[in-house]
């Protein structure tokens, strides 16, 4: 429970930050900070049911499996984690690509609500 804790934690951070490197116009580094939040927060959930993976596509892929296969959560939610991971890679590693202000606005808004959904989620648990 306590690694529960510290992902939330750290995902909470990211999202703060997130925020703010959005208001300094550094939209790459938003929708990596947006990624990172929604990521560890998708561990703490499978943390929640035992499930642990090796790599960023592995939580995608569990995430998928566990919780919108099965229904706890609408498709979207786990539509918006494979899309955070792949506009995480145009801001970190896209060269002559750039993340512009509506897609990181739009990152940030869906990332608060995929963190919302899933800290309310493990609240009930």
């Amino acid at each position: 429970m306590n690694e529960i804790n510290d992902l939330t934690k750290k995902s909470e951070k990211f999202l703060k930050t997130a925020k703010l490197v959005f208001d300094s116009e550094d939209y790459d580094s938003c929708v990596s900070r947006c990624y990172y939040a929604m990521f560890f927060m998708a561990e703490a959930a499978l943390l929640s049911k035992g499930l642990k993976a090796s790599s960023h596509k592995g939580v995608i892929s569990l995430f998928g499996e566990h919780f919108v296969k099965s229904e706890i959560f609408e498709r979207e939610l786990g539509k918006a984690l494979g899309d955070a991971y792949d506009k995480r890679l145009i801001g970190d590693y896209g060269v002559g690509f750039a993340v512009v202000e509506i897609e990181a606005d739009d990152m940030l808004k869906t990332s608060q609500d995929f963190v919302k959904k899933l800290k309310n989620y493990l609240n009930k648990q």
